[in-house]
């Protein structure tokens, strides 16, 4: 158990007695066959047998071969060698134990290199190729960075999530990436793109558009302060990220943005700001333990 393995090393051998005793007794019987053939041939090179009594020798001796070579495999199957190398996991076996078809005995993972699956939604599709670098980060190590590069791409989208299945390889030489581990993938896709990002909140998804309310100035109420209107306006969306989604048209920097109670308000209402409760806007969220 967790042993450093080579192609070919020997993990476990089965009780062969019975399949080696069978293996003699075919073998021996190969060879009377082999003798016999190789006596009728002088024979027949003598005329002393006919060529039909040559054939059935011949045919016989080839039969007992091919049962000796059927023999041979099923001996060899006996003992289990690692297909590849790698790092052994914990044994489920024991010395003595029986085994049927089928039974676990051992894991085997090649840590060299880690094979990463993951999913991007389908907008970014277009944005994606074999051989494009990423960088891992996990738990585990949260300081350390570990690159590969995308080695396929799923050629169907996921009908349910929209998203696409890609794959990366990730250098591995120390080992410390091990399968089953929970990992942040970031994919480089060009460069880094600036946008105006509001709370998703603060946009109301309708079947003719996605649309926000926009706090506009309108002359002063009595303390003062200028009195505030909203105007409901079209906005185009662009990527998502955590609580925040980008405004690609529809809203410029500076503008004041409603983020709650939309489903009060229409163009043309007064509202009075009140910044006490603020709306969820955390670009990278994580989900509250329960």
């Amino acid at each position: 158990s967790g042993d450093n393995v080579s192609a070919g090393q020997v993990l476990l051998k089965l009780n062969a007695d019975a399949d080696l005793a069978q293996l003699r007794t075919l073998a021996a019987a190969a060879d009377l066959a082999q003798s016999v053939y190789d006596r009728n041939k002088k024979q027949f090179l003598a005329q002393a047998v006919s060529q039909a009594s040559l054939d059935v020798d011949a045919a016989d001796l080839k039969g007992k071969q091919a049962q000796v070579a059927q023999q041979s495999a099923q001996v060899n199957k006996k003992t289990i060698r690692a297909p590849f190398a790698g790092r052994l996991g914990i044994s489920s076996v024991n010395a003595g134990q029986y085994l049927n078809p089928g039974d676990k005995i051992v894991t085997l993972q090649a840590l060299d290199s880690i094979c990463i699956d993951f999913f991007l939604p389908q907008q970014e599709l277009s944005r994606l190729v074999p051989g494009q670098e990423v960088a891992v980060v996990t738990d585990t190590y949260p300081d350390k960075k570990f690159k590969g590069k995308i080695s396929a791409i799923s050629p169907k989208v996921d009908q349910q999530t929209r998203n696409v299945q890609l794959e990366a390889i990730v250098a591995n030489p120390r080992h410390e990436l091990l399968p089953g581990m929970y990992a942040t993938i970031k994919v480089r896709a060009g460069k880094a793109m600036r946008y105006l990002t509001v709370p998703r909140t603060a946009v109301t998804f309708n079947p003719y558009g996605e649309t926000v309310y926009i706090a506009e100035a309108k002359g002063a109420a009595k303390d003062g302060k200028p009195s505030l209107f909203v105007r409901q306006t079209f906005v185009t969306l662009g990527p998502a990220r955590g609580d925040q989604v980008a405004i690609t048209k529809g809203i410029k920097e500076g503008d004041i943005i409603v983020t709650s109670g939309q489903l009060k308000l229409r163009s043309g209402s007064q509202i009075i700001i009140n910044n006490q409760v603020q709306p969820a806007n955390d670009a990278n969220p994580v989900p509250a333990e329960k």
